[in-house]
């Protein structure tokens, strides 16, 4: 990669100086937290809660378990994880946003979640954890969001436990063409109309759309998690592939 390159990345379809897009999509989601899970809904029609479900199944999570749940946001993983480890297990919500964290925080604990819950603010790229301290990490749509997402994998392999597992959940390319074409008129007619009238922010939807045509597809994320140090990777679509579910280990 040429100096060049290093210098600037992609802010959705945009080109925007490296240094900069950190700012620029803390910008998007501190604009978006209060809202974020009643927009959740709305844009999946609630099925992000089944893709959710599908991760803590897959998760092989155990009582006595210590988890990072890595770019949680408002913590529906990590509140389902939270029961599933239990009193001696442990749970962090981290996130680089402190908007979503805040959101997060509070949510969980009007619910009476915690005890074996922390919080950090924490970027993907240099995770601020010991070598080897969880059995799981979980990034549910997080990963596309970051600049340096070879970087994140080596950061996630580092702090991983041997033997224990990472689980991507994000947007992906769905598995049809007519599914596609469907996804996309959706993404970029509908998408932003439902952010403008929910969360009074269109702008910020119309990011998150292109981010997410801008994620590497399934085979490609399953190619850097390889590379990264990641065993056994493996990728299960869901609906369609419009989301997937990358799974790898450390051994």
């Amino acid at each position: 990669m040429s100096k060049t390159d290093k210098d600037t990345t992609h802010f959705g379809y945009k080109t925007v100086k490296t240094d900069d897009k950190e700012t620029m999509v803390a910008s998007v989601f501190h604009s978006v937290a209060k809202q974020y899970d009643i927009m959740n809904d709305v844009m999946s029609f609630g099925v992000h809660r089944l893709w959710k479900r599908f991760t803590i199944d897959a998760s092989g999570v155990r009582p006595g378990n210590s988890i990072l749940d890595l770019a949680g946001g408002t913590g529906d993983l990590t509140a389902k994880f939270s029961k599933l480890t239990g009193p001696q297990g442990k749970v962090i919500l981290a996130d680089i946003n402190s908007s979503m964290l805040n959101v997060g925080r509070d949510k969980l604990r009007d619910l009476g979640i915690v005890g074996n819950v922390d919080y950090v603010q924490a970027n993907a790229e240099a995770l601020p954890f010991d070598d080897n301290s969880f059995d799981i990490v979980t990034i549910a749509f997080g990963l596309r969001n970051v600049t340096d997402k070879d970087k994140a994998l080596r950061s996630i392999y580092r702090v991983l436990k041997p033997g224990g597992r990472l689980l991507v959940l994000e947007f992906s390319k769905p598995e049809h063409d007519l599914l596609n074409k469907a996804y996309d008129f959706y993404s970029f007619n509908i998408l932003p109309k439902m952010g403008e009238l929910v969360a009074k922010d269109g702008e910020s939807y119309q990011y998150l759309a292109e981010s997410i045509r801008m994620h590497p597809d399934q085979e490609t994320l399953k190619s850097m998690m390889d590379d990264a140090g990641f065993e056994q990777t493996t990728y299960h679509n869901l609906t369609g592939g419009i989301v997937a579910l990358h799974k790898g280990y450390k051994f």
